[in-house]
């Protein structure tokens, strides 16, 4: 069985969205390329005396609209073509928030699990010195990603500011950042929170009260167990499911999130809570709930499973949690679905928030990001969806028509491409 190649898949996403706008063909190719690829050596010295050699890469997909931003990961699989397509995504995330940036995207070939803190930042300063050449605030920020952390990005703004000569935390080199040295309030639930205000448009557009509605969240990580807590404490629903790698729960009259969250802590799992049933992941998703936020991995709602859906609303808090072949039937049931680079782009935009706070030296309360927060996601929801409406199509190629063209629009102007 051969693997999807992630990146040709981004460019399938493309090329089928071009065919709902008018874009010349040349700027299609041109967008079907990453701008620059650099690909690094990085060698560590370990705890034991034995130096080894990272393999790191960085991506710049698209600067047309600004600096290309994007985070780094640490994985053991990590792959280039995995990099350029989550730089693409990020290409089009950004521009469909309508934030100043382009998506680029980094990683290394690491397990950070076998490795002890000492080793990780000589690895994180090493990388940093292999592509001091290529970022800095005005061309490329980087962010935390997969197993990446504010710990790892204060140790690679470090290593900038030691290479630059210069203290550069209020220059936004990084974002993602610990608090103490530039960071931004609302970052924690910043996609969560995010996913959150899609959700309450979506549920407006429906007609649809969300107090005493209920919800069932797909993943108990730091995403899914902040969708769960912003819902119930903020917008009065019942959260009646949830779930994590090693199954969930299900209780008629509601959970509490907190609750939950300490009962797996001490457990080790959301399974077995006191009061509710254990149920299956794939039981989590086909429940009646009025709406479905799958938060944890890629390709959970499929072709197969797709027709047992009964939510009103999806909400792609985690990435790529939907199928193409699902996507379609999901649209013909009658589902609303805020694709993912809409609906879990808060993490972005308060990184945003943070680089700008950084370049002015001024920084904004907690009620203010969330404020600027709340209307970025609102406008692109409803951008969005007006897109969807007006052409007929699929929420996810209505998303794509909205980033590209201003991609689009913003290469035209440069003069990097003709009509």
């Amino acid at each position: 069985m051969t693997s999807v190649d992630p990146f040709e898949v981004a460019v399938q996403q493309l090329e089928r969205a071009s065919q709902f706008m008018e874009i010349s063909e040349e700027a299609l190719e041109f967008l079907k390329r990453p701008q620059r690829i650099l690909e690094v050596s990085i060698p560590v010295e370990m705890d034991n005396g034995d130096v080894k050699t990272f393999t790191g890469f960085r991506v710049q997909y698209n600067w047309a609209r600004g600096p290309t931003k994007g985070g780094i990961r640490y994985h053991p699989e990590e792959t280039l073509s995995t990099v350029k397509a989550l730089a693409a995504w990020m290409t089009w995330k950004t521009s469909a928030l309508d934030l100043p940036y382009g998506g680029g995207k980094g990683g290394i070939i690491c397990n950070p699990k076998e490795m002890s803190d000492r080793e990780l930042e000589r690895l994180s300063r090493g990388y940093i010195r292999a592509i001091y050449d290529v970022i800095n605030p005005y061309t490329d920020v980087p962010a935390p990603d997969v197993y990446t952390n504010p710990k790892i990005m204060a140790w690679m703004m470090d290593e900038y500011e030691t290479l630059a000569s210069r203290k550069v935390p209020a220059f936004g080199i990084i974002t993602g950042k610990p608090l103490s040295i530039g960071g931004s309030l609302g970052r924690i639930d910043a996609t969560s929170r995010g996913a959150a205000y899609t959700v309450r448009e979506a549920a407006k557009a429906l007609g649809m009260n969300l107090s005493g509605s209920t919800i069932a969240v797909q993943g108990y990580g730091n995403a899914g167990y902040y969708m769960a807590k912003i819902m119930h404490d903020e917008y009065g629903m019942k959260v009646v499911a949830v779930s994590d790698s090693k199954g969930g729960i299900y209780s008629e009259n509601g959970i509490n999130p907190d609750e939950v969250l300490k009962w797996k802590k001490e457990h080790g799992s959301v399974k077995d809570y006191p009061g509710a049933e254990n149920i299956s992941n794939e039981e989590l998703l086909e429940l009646e709930v009025d709406v479905l936020a799958p938060s944890a991995i890629e390709n959970v709602i499929t072709g197969n499973n797709a027709d047992k859906i009964k939510a009103k609303i999806v909400a792609e808090v985690a990435n790529g949690p939907v199928t193409p072949e699902a996507d379609e039937v999901l649209r013909q049931n009658g589902i609303l679905q805020i694709p993912d680079f809409v609906c879990n782009a808060g993490g972005v935009t308060v990184s945003y928030f943070e680089w700008v706070q950084n370049i002015t030296g001024y920084y904004w309360s907690l009620e203010e990001i969330h404020e600027k927060l709340d209307k970025k996601m609102t406008k692109a929801f409803h951008e969005t969806y007006k897109i969807s409406k007006e052409k007929d199509i699929h929420m996810r190629d209505a998303a794509y028509v909205l980033a590209v063209e201003r991609v689009y629009r913003a290469m035209l102007d440069r003069g990097w491409v003709k009509k």
